[in-house]
């Protein structure tokens, strides 16, 4: 057997190609393709001819498994039970890129490596599979992983049926992998992310607020609190909509209020909540009960950390939402912010 080479654009992949590489894989076939670290050999993972023949092609040994490529963050919910912050906030950071994280398996008593490539070819290839991809380096064990597709070859050539061709890897090292089955998510190999980064990123609070477009309260809620704690390393503040479908700016009122602050947020664009997001917040506070309960209701185990804004404020009508000043005028907006600066000035105190 001869393998194909396939000369294929790195940022808009032919769409026929792609395809034909799919298929391949389908059908129990090995494909090297690129990533933004290395080449890499994709299987599919459900396919044991084909998990068996892959380990034979690589020279790996039975104990040792093999990484799984996701195409999406929110997928890594659907192979492990793991809900631990760290771990959502370390995949938000990195993802996709170049790393490779060892969780808890949904198959009891075992163990799982999953990363999100940053390189479009992978994620075309990923997505038209339709299948997981197991992915190690396109090297025989041992061997130096390849950085271009000849490279791949060297090792490779005649045993697997096709070679997606980018030219040059990106980065040219292999990604780093952390161990969040450990006490402490620990680096068994370093790439590009050092411990001290993964340290750093874990061990971060991270505060979400949360409105429905993500344009006017819940921008002035994040950028009011990330004012007052710009002294403070260790706190992440982030916001994000209910009800955002096409990403956008503040709104022009939030964007005048904030200037008149001292405070930036012309730069600003909107998000939807995920569930990766909301899984990495340590305390997510939300403008009204409405928003409350839409969280809830779409991750209940995040339950426990969701709280009303206008909670933290002292007195009456403390169970009341933050009014929704968008399109009114600059005074609505002030009434809006002036209840949301009277929170913050409560939970700056408990951070």
């Amino acid at each position: 057997m001869k393998t194909e080479v396939i000369k294929i654009h790195p940022d808009f992949p032919e769409k026929e190609k792609i395809i034909k590489c799919a298929k391949i894989i389908r059908q129990g076939g090995l494909v090297v393709f690129p990533t933004e670290t290395v080449y890499g050999i994709a299987a599919d993972a459900n396919n044991p001819k084909a998990m068996e023949r892959l380990r034979q092609v690589k020279q790996r040994s039975a104990d040792k498994p093999f990484s799984i490529l996701i195409a999406h963050k929110d997928q890594i919910t659907d192979k492990t039970p793991l809900r631990e912050t760290g771990a959502f906030k370390l995949i938000d950071r990195y993802w996709p890129g170049p790393l490779t994280v060892i969780l808890p398996s949904v198959n009891d008593g075992k163990t799982i490596g999953l990363r999100m490539p940053d390189h479009t070819v992978a994620l075309a290839l990923i997505q038209e599979c339709g299948c997981p991809i197991a992915a190690p380096s396109a090297n025989i064990e041992n061997n130096p992983a390849p950085c271009t597709c000849g490279e791949a070859l060297r090792d490779l050539d005649g045993l697997v049926e096709a070679a997606l061709d980018t030219g040059a890897c990106r980065i040219g090292t292999a990604s780093t992998i952390v161990d969040f089955t450990q006490e402490k998510p620990k680096v068994v190999r370093e790439g590009m992310i050092s411990q001290g980064e993964v340290d750093d990123v874990v061990n971060k609070k991270t505060v979400l607020m949360v409105c429905t477009g993500n344009s006017c309260r819940s921008v002035m809620a994040e950028y009011l609190l990330r004012d007052k704690l710009k002294a403070r390393k260790d706190i992440e503040v982030i916001s994000a909509g209910t009800n955002v479908f096409l990403t956008a700016g503040a709104s022009s009122g939030a964007i005048r209020f904030l200037r008149k602050k001292g405070i930036n947020a012309a730069e600003h664009l909107s998000q939807p909540v995920t569930r990766i997001l909301l899984y990495k917040s340590d305390l997510i506070l939300t403008m009204t009960n409405q928003h409350r309960e839409m969280v809830v209701k779409f991750l209940p185990e995040v339950a426990k950390r969701v709280f009303l804004l206008r909670e933290f404020i002292d007195g009456k009508s403390n169970n009341e939402d933050i009014p929704d000043p968008i399109g009114q005028n600059d005074a609505e907006y002030e009434k809006s912010a002036a209840l949301i600066e009277e929170a913050l000035e409560k939970i700056v105190k408990i951070l």
